[in-house]
């Protein structure tokens, strides 16, 4: 009997992942095709031969590099300053007592239900007034603006530790700012994991905001990658090239992923524990 239930969650459990892994599979097989074979119908499920050079010209048809430099520089500033200033909101949420806390705290929980389109033309006029349209210093603000779900992942890890580390503290002359850095910081790494992939995610794969506030030279590779592979002589988007540049440009995002997450996934599950 107990065979019998592994066995089954075994199979739902191959079965969603064969689900969500389908896509980037596919991506991967389109991207290994000749122009003629996407076109081709019935759908060829395997290319006839493989087109390894696709990934070549996906480097070569485009400045890549230099794109995924400026990807780069923007989602690290963007994902350190916000899990630090998150962390920093988190922990003042959870371990300080001031008048107003949980209105203060329901209201910043309430931002979550708005969509970031409504703040767009007012964060341009904003960013364009304060002469910050082509550079990075719109990234580094928001980063120390924090986020409404990693204060909360904070404000709950931070939430559940001893009340007796901090008192000890207290009690050794600490003020919060030494206690936050010294003993709350080191212990929250599953926290701060979570937050460096879902921010770094969250601003690799940012489109909206790097081509309304930059320029094509400093633009992102995500931008680049959408709207720069086209065919110069008919204005064609080469769709081989550009399944093969998205592939290349999926692979930092699952690297930072494969490093972090045992912190990951710890840190989605013991936040929410009380």
């Amino acid at each position: 009997m107990i065979f019998a239930r592994r066995s089954a969650i075994y199979l739902i459990l191959v079965a969603l992942a064969t689900l969500f892994i389908g896509p980037f599979g596919w991506l991967i097989i389109t991207a290994l095709k000749s122009s003629s074979e996407l076109t081709a119908y019935p759908v060829h499920w395997l290319p006839a031969s493989w087109q390894f050079g696709n990934f070549s010209r996906a480097l070569n048809f485009i400045p890549f590099l230099g794109y995924a430099r400026n990807s780069l520089i923007i989602a690290t500033i963007y994902s350190v300053l916000i899990t630090i200033s998150s962390a920093w909101a988190g922990f003042g949420f959870a371990r300080l007592t001031a008048p107003g806390k949980k209105v203060l705290f329901g209201v910043l929980l309430s931002t979550m239900m708005m969509p970031a389109m409504i703040t767009l033309i007012p964060t341009y006029i904003i960013f364009a007034k304060l002469g910050m349209i082509d550079t990075y210093w719109p990234w580094v603000l928001w980063g120390l603006a924090g986020a409404p779900y990693l204060i909360f992942l904070f404000r709950q890890f931070f939430s559940n530790m001893p009340q007796e580390l901090e008192e000890a503290a207290i009690v050794d002359g600490c003020g919060y700012g030494r206690i936050f850095w010294r003993i709350f910081l080191p212990q929250s790494w599953p926290v701060l994991a979570t937050s460096m992939v879902l921010s770094f995610s969250w601003s690799w794969g940012d489109y909206i905001a790097p081509s309304l506030l930059l320029s094509t030279d400093r633009t992102t590779l995500a931008v680049a990658v959408a709207t720069q592979y086209t065919n110069p002589a008919n204005d064609t988007p080469v769709n081989e090239v550009i399944a093969a540049g998205s592939v290349l440009y999926i692979i930092p995002v699952l690297v930072l992923f494969l490093i972090l997450q045992r912190g990951f996934v710890s840190g989605v599950a013991t936040s929410g524990l009380k």
